[in-house]
């Protein structure tokens, strides 16, 4: 590699091996003025999550285990946004993970502390298992280095913030990039409401029909919460680069689609579909939560497609998408035209001679690498990774397909456990890989 080329790469931070399968982790990535830390967990990185985080010996000597718990992981933040040479004020989003929704308020009390009335859009989902036994919580977290043109502001409107418990902005931007947190159908203000979720976005009360659940939610959270929230910088959904949506019952996954593609068409967004467990959104009720991701319209951040010939498994899905100097690739199944590629199945007639997991991470993985070379980068410069099983111990299987692709490279991982079925019949491993693409 050339030293301008080595400039231009992403950078891993802070790497260390994990495991007796010495899993090569990378705490975060920089890559321009982009920090991503993804997979933070409260762990020491010797034994799991940190012992005195869990205390065993005596557990009720000092604060609750999940505030420790989310205390340890924003040290941990914190040391990789030192490391990339900025702090915790320039945070632009996070994401994260739950196995249980009682480990969401003290995780958000000891953020609101961390952040000091910061908090950058933000989505919550619980889900069944995380990479660490003991783990209750897992962070994704999105920073800047700021510079004269690319400096964070934090949008206000008192109808789309969060509830004071979360305290997250309605939106934000940075330079050409415009961020919106997780959006359900929970109502706010005096909206008319049914048992937390806005009127308007259910079917009339008592009624057997008239609507499809899903449906109605989807468009409540596009027209009504999305719309509006790009409003306050201009924007539309025509601008509209990546979306991540979490849905509460497999049943769901077309009827959401043909909401999501009557709005934004054959060219829209990149998008991910993902599984999460019944009653693991912020409404107990709440079917759905949308998270976007957009660009200034007009700006030099110009949304260009990639098409690589990867087949992806949702209607009208995009493959990929390039804009300013990131590359978001929906979450991607070992799908082929017909389904789950024969392939990556298991043979029923001799089942124990092959691992599904790593046969369909092949097909992902280098389809992942297609999709990069296509955009005019490399896979590399992967800086957000984020892996959705159907069995989390089928992680490693995975993990030592990426090692093949990129010997030695420390890779930025998360890996969480959802519900089956994903949307691809007899699939178990879905990837959404975010890529530097300067």
């Amino acid at each position: 590699m050339s030293n301008k080329s080595a400039l231009r790469a992403a950078e891993p931070l802070l790497p260390v091996e994990l495991g007796a399968g010495k899993v090569k982790f990378a705490q975060g990535m920089k890559a321009g003025r982009w920090v991503f830390a993804t997979g933070l967990m409260a762990q020491d990185f010797r034994n799991g999550i940190a012992p005195d985080v869990l205390a065993t010996r005596a557990p009720h000597a000092g604060l609750p285990k999940r505030e420790k718990e989310a205390q340890r992981i924003f040290e941990n933040l914190e040391t990789v946004l030192s490391a990339a040479g900025t702090e915790r004020s320039n945070l632009v989003r996070t994401d994260q993970y739950y196995t249980t929704v009682t480990a969401v308020p003290p995780y958000q009390q000891v953020r609101r502390e961390f952040l000091r009335g910061r908090v950058p859009p933000s989505t919550s989902i619980t889900q069944k298992r995380l990479l660490l036994p003991d783990a209750d919580m897992s962070v994704q977290a999105l920073a800047v280095i700021p510079d004269k043109d690319f400096t964070v502001e934090h949008l206000k409107h008192e109808h789309l913030k969060g509830r004071p418990t979360s305290g997250y902005s309605p939106a934000l931007t940075v330079g050409d990039f415009i961020f919106i947190p997780g959006i359900t159908s929970m109502a706010v203000g005096d909206e008319p409401r049914r048992n937390g979720i806005a009127a308007a976005a259910l079917m009339a009360e008592g009624a057997q029909w008239g609507g499809q659940p899903i449906k109605l939610e989807t468009e409540f959270i596009i027209t009504q919460r999305i719309v509006p929230s790009l409003k306050l910088v201009g924007a539309g959904l025509e601008d509209v680069a990546h979306a991540q949506i979490y849905l509460t019952d497999a049943e769901d996954f077309s009827a959401f689609t043909e909401v999501w593609s009557r709005h934004f068409g054959e060219n829209g967004p990149t998008f991910s579909v993902i599984p999460c467990i019944e009653h693991g959104l912020a409404p107990y009720h709440g079917k759905i939560e949308i998270n976007v991701l957009a660009v200034r319209p007009g700006s030099s951040a110009r949304k260009r497609h990639i098409d690589a010939g990867v087949t992806t498994a949702l209607h009208r899905q995009p493959q990929a998408l390039r804009a300013g100097d990131l590359l978001f690739i929906s979450g991607l199944m070992a799908a082929d035209r017909d389904g789950l590629a024969p392939s990556a199945a298991r043979d029923p007639r001799q089942p124990w001679f092959s691992s599904p997991a790593e046969m369909q991470a092949d097909i992902i993985i280098g389809n992942i690498k297609r999709l990069c070379e296509a955009a005019g980068t490399s896979l590399a410069n992967v800086v957000r990774l984020q892996q959705f099983h159907a069995d989390i111990s089928e992680f490693y299987a995975v993990y030592k397909v990426w090692e093949r692709h990129l010997p030695g490279r420390p890779l930025p991982f998360s890996a969480v456990e959802v519900p089956a079925p994903l949307p691809l019949p007899g699939a178990t491993v879905l990837i959404e890989a975010w890529v530097y693409a300067p």
